[in-house]
């Protein structure tokens, strides 16, 4: 999937958030937040792996993310966070050595309620938590025949600030923790080796934003 087909879901869900009673807005003044972020995903894995024993190593990776913001109050937001990263993965310390698994990329969308301490101020701090549903795509098996990963929900806690330039434009810093794990299953030729992963990424963000 594409960052034009990941742009293409976000309007939709945005639209469907739109067409909500306006009065869930409170009369809220420019209830919408659009912000582009540069993040670095940084995994903080983990590893079961049946038979051949070791643990995962997950890359960093720095990459573009988008989201959308709705305020239902003054205080009270929900965030939808869109972006997708690519990863190379392997296994270490197992019994065979180490393995290189390829490189699979990741589409976690995650939506999050957040409390805004100071929304109106010269800073502007915030605090969300939500869930996230990731899915796994372009897999790439590397050394091994094939290898499967299962999608699956997570949950996210977040926190950061806007900084504002101006009454529409903001500088932004955001850091999440996503809680996220996958069942893999690897086809290594002369055996299929299961594992239950821990992926767990810090994700750290700076960008801007515009609120309209």
């Amino acid at each position: 999937m594409s960052f034009k087909n990941l742009l293409v879901i976000s309007t939709a869900i945005a639209a469907s958030v739109s067409s909500a009673p306006t009065a869930l807005a409170g009369n809220v003044e420019d209830p919408w937040i659009i912000r582009l972020r540069a993040i670095d995903v940084i995994p903080d894995e983990s590893a079961d792996i049946d038979i051949i024993g070791g643990t995962a190593e997950i890359s960093n990776q720095v990459v573009p993310e988008l989201d959308i913001s709705y305020f239902f109050s003054e205080n009270i937001a929900a965030e939808l966070i869109l972006a997708t990263n690519p990863h190379d993965v392997s296994v270490t310390g197992t019994t065979l050595g180490d393995v290189d698994l390829g490189d699979v990329t990741l589409l976690p969308p995650t939506l999050t309620l957040q409390y805004h301490f100071a929304p109106r101020a010269s800073f502007r701090p915030y605090v969300g938590a939500g869930v996230n549903y990731t899915m796994f795509y372009d897999n790439d098996p590397g050394q091994a025949i094939s290898v499967n990963y299962d999608n699956g929900f997570g949950f996210a806690l977040q926190a950061g600030a806007d900084i504002p330039v101006n009454e529409t434009y903001f500088f932004n810093v955001d850091v999440k923790k996503v809680f996220l794990s996958t069942d893999v299953t690897v086809d290594a030729g002369v055996a299929t080796v299961g594992a239950d992963v821990g992926i767990d990424p810090w994700i750290i963000g700076v960008g801007v934003g515009r609120r309209f």
